[in-house]
């Protein structure tokens, strides 16, 4: 019997490490996952990292155990998608140094250092905080310089684990977009960006587009995994390009990436800028399009803990039935989510409900109002990105774990007075937008995607009132922060 030919997809998040098996029509034949391992650094206010090699060997580790699981498959192609601010840090010798994820903001104590912040935002397409790669470079030179010295390069976390399986180094642009060290228009690395950081070229490596063959699998790799030695390397990129593209949207869509995050992106065809530099700009996983986009900030993982919290032995559908009990006055929430024109983040939050506590007051409505705290900034984000660029659509897509919730999705649908349109890929979107990659670079046409539902807006100027309530709490808690 000839063997199912598949692909190995590795998809590092910022709360777990996974490893997905696919067949090249889309199927998901196994997917195992953990979560990574972080440690926070004292020498620093604000910094979380994790050790490079510890990463690898889950890697390992999930790989064996999905491949072990996918019954008889041969692996033509492997490729990564990743975190998008998240780095690795490597020497002369290959070995990795240092892993500084998304999270990690050992650079905020030299952001007031930087000397032309709107150069740095009118080329690198983000206002530049100690989110982005280059700040943590600057954070590591400026507390271990014995360390920094030993740095050959820096990759995104996807770039080095294609790195790992390869042994060639390369950035690809969906991700370079997010250094700070990037000209976004030009799709080229930046002299004056560096300049600004005082940063050397010396540890750039190339730029390659994704849904390209980076190179062959080192033969000791495949070995220690115990697959195909004539499998390819495919470049992948950042997952939010990656969950996009499994979405396949139009020119001009915007698409919800309901994650750890939630990015509101706008597909481009041209270098768009904010005057009042509230946006991002990027380079998407194609050639020439951009995306635009707004950043509710840590959404998902907001949810995630508070699930923990209030239902850490039942699934999300018993929290979707309780969820139908719950209303609007019981409880209101706001949990440090971010707003686009706001200059700090929201550092205090909570839950704003009547006292005494009412016997109404359930578990369940602590959720829905975290669930509406999420929708309503994504609402608010949605409306900066339409300043900048106009969107007449009457839809929104949206994919990603969040958007498992109906509750959350009817939420949207019903603020924006838009339908939401689901695919089937929703679910694990990014690794299938790996598998497209794959499909790309070794000529494999692509199964398009199928529409899964689509949820329309009921009771839109009722929710703008309810809206307006939400933005009143938030300001309550801005308030409190200072």
């Amino acid at each position: 019997m000839a063997l199912k030919e598949a692909y190995l997809i590795v998809d590092i998040g910022t709360g777990n490490a996974r490893v997905a098996v696919c067949a090249i029509d889309g199927e998901i034949l196994s997917i195992k996952r953990e979560n990574v391992h972080y440690e926070t650094d004292s020498n620093y206010e604000d910094s979380i990292f994790f050790n490079p090699e510890e990463l690898w060997g889950q890697i390992i580790k999930l790989s064996k155990e999905a491949l072990a699981e996918s019954g008889e498959v041969q692996i033509n192609a492997i490729t990564a998608t990743s975190q998008r601010e998240g780095i690795v840090i490597t020497d002369k010798d290959g070995d990795s140094l240092l892993g500084m994820p998304n999270i990690d903001h050992r650079g905020r104590k030299w952001e007031p250092s930087l000397k032309d912040k709107d150069l740095v935002y009118n080329l690198s397409g983000r206002y530049p905080t100690s989110l982005f790669s280059a700040f943590k470079l600057v954070g590591v030179r400026e507390v271990y310089p014995e360390l920094f010295e030993k740095i050959k390069c820096f990759m995104s976390i996807s770039d080095w684990i294609q790195f790992k399986f390869s042994g060639i180094e390369c950035y690809e642009h969906s991700q370079a977009s997010e250094t700070l060290l990037y000209d976004v228009e030009n799709k080229a690395w930046s002299s004056d960006l560096l300049a600004q950081f005082n940063l050397s070229t010396e540890i750039l490596p190339e730029l390659k587009d994704a849904g390209t063959i980076l190179g062959s699998i080192k033969p000791d790799v495949a070995q220690e995994f115990g697959i195909n030695p004539q499998a390819v390397v495919v470049v992948g990129g950042g997952d939010t390009q990656l969950a996009i593209r499994s979405m396949e949207p139009s020119a001009n869509d915007v698409v919800i990436v309901s994650g750890t995050t939630t990015p509101i992106i706008k597909i481009v065809d041209a270098y768009e800028k904010d005057s009042e530099q509230r946006t991002w700009t990027s380079r998407h996983i194609d050639a020439n399009n951009f995306i635009l986009e707004a950043n509710a900030g840590v959404t998902g993982l907001n949810y995630q803990r508070l699930k923990e919290i209030f239902y850490p032995n039942e699934g999300y559908d018993v929290i979707e039935k309780e969820l139908e009990d719950a209303t609007y006055s019981q409880c209101v929430a706001s949990l440090g989510s971010l707003i686009a024109d706001e200059e700090e983040p929201l550092t205090k939050g909570g839950f704003i409900f009547n006292a005494p506590v009412s016997h109404q007051l359930t578990r369940g409505s602590f959720v829905f109002a975290i669930l509406w705290d999420i929708a309503c900034s994504i609402y608010e984000n949605y409306k900066f990105l339409g300043a900048v660029s106009p969107h007449h659509e009457s839809y929104i897509w949206a994919c990603g774990g969040g958007v498992e919730s109906r509750k959350l999705r009817q939420f949207i649908a019903n603020l924006f007075g838009k339908s939401i349109k689901i695919r089937d890929t929703f679910r694990q979107a990014s690794v299938l937008g790996a598998v497209f990659l794959c499909n790309d670079a070794l000529g494999i046409k692509n199964v398009s995607p199928e529409l899964l539902e689509e949820i329309h807006p009921q009771d839109h100027e009722e929710f703008e009132k309810l809206y307006q309530e939400w933005k009143n709490a938030r300001k309550t808690f801005k308030q409190v922060a200072h």
